[in-house]
């Protein structure tokens, strides 16, 4: 079990309303039953429903996140399953300080396929990440509104050097700036160092607490992950090995076979409700309680 085909064929099977449902919480629960902690997976169906508002990080996700946590008993830990395509910065540090106040810096990241941009940033506030061959994380620079920061930095950049260099060329320039406002590359620059020192915090207090060189390793992960020189686009997918050689703490999925199956089971369970339902976003514990995000509505389920 554990492959797409797999879990549709055991969902078709299944013969209940539900099924979606019941599958999907079947395997958080394994997963739950063999770590012995909390599971709560936070997932977009950005891949099925590119086009939909709402999939990225976005600040209703803290009540979801409040749902999912209700009555859990926060000593066990928690392994967060991310999957999901970034969004803002300023919500996916208020889920972090959330989570941390439940569970301080006992939290794993699994990562099954994919969590980009901000993504990456709450799985860098972890104590560890666990990947495997087909997982990714994702450069951590900033966008508004789909524009990368560092894009309108390097842009700006270049175009003070043309026309110092020939000034006939600011007509050209500026018709390109036009098209932001006043103040936005200030935001950027803003937003690019904003984003640099959270994630050195939350790895210096998390993955390398206690370590006398945490401050040095943070700054070469986060020098790497802002890189535009090395990552060239936002969309950069990074492979395991690559997060291990900038320093992250990564456990390779393939080293536990069962833990390997249960994971992708619950992938391929997620994946096929994005395909088969209404659904653009689910956080989900391991006990059923989720909050469901749909096209043009939300659900609360189990919980009172």
């Amino acid at each position: 079990m554990g492959s797409f085909n797999d879990i549709l064929l055991e969902i078709q099977n299944c013969g209940q309303p539900d099924a979606f449902d019941q599958i999907r919480r079947k395997y958080l629960k394994k997963l739950s039953d063999k770590t012995g902690r909390n599971v709560i997976a936070y997932y977009s169906g950005w891949l099925q429903k590119p086009r939909i508002k709402g999939v990225e990080i976005e600040d209703v996700d803290k009540t979801a996140f409040m749902t999912a946590l209700y009555q859990l008993d926060h000593s066990k830990g928690l392994d967060l399953i991310l999957h999901t395509p970034g969004g803002r910065v300023d919500a996916a540090e208020s889920i972090v300080k959330y989570l941390r106040k439940m569970f301080g810096i006992n939290i794993v990241a699994y990562v099954p396929q994919i969590a980009m941009s901000a993504g990456t940033m709450i799985a860098c506030a972890t104590k560890m990440i666990v990947m495997g061959r087909h997982s990714n994380l994702g450069p951590i620079d900033p966008q508004f509104n789909g524009i990368p920061a560092f894009g309108v930095k390097d842009e700006f950049e270049r175009a003070m050097k043309e026309v110092k260099s020939d000034p006939s060329r600011a007509l050209i320039w500026r018709f390109v700036f036009e098209k932001y406002h006043p103040t936005f590359i200030g935001e950027c620059e803003n937003a690019i160092r904003w984003s640099k020192s959270i994630v050195s915090k939350w790895l210096e207090t998390g993955m390398f607490l206690g370590d006398r060189n945490a401050k040095r390793k943070a700054k070469k992960i986060v020098d790497a992950l802002q890189d535009r020189n090395r990552m060239l686009t936002h969309s950069r997918h990074i492979e395991a090995d690559e997060c291990e050689k900038i320093g992250l703490l990564i456990n390779k999925l393939e080293d536990d076979q069962d833990l390997q199956e249960i994971l992708l089971s619950i992938h391929h369970a997620y994946m096929v409700t994005f395909s088969s339902t209404a659904a653009i976003k689910i956080t989900e514990n391991h006990e059923g309680k989720a909050f469901v995000l749909q096209a043009h509505s939300v659900a609360a389920q189990g919980v009172p």
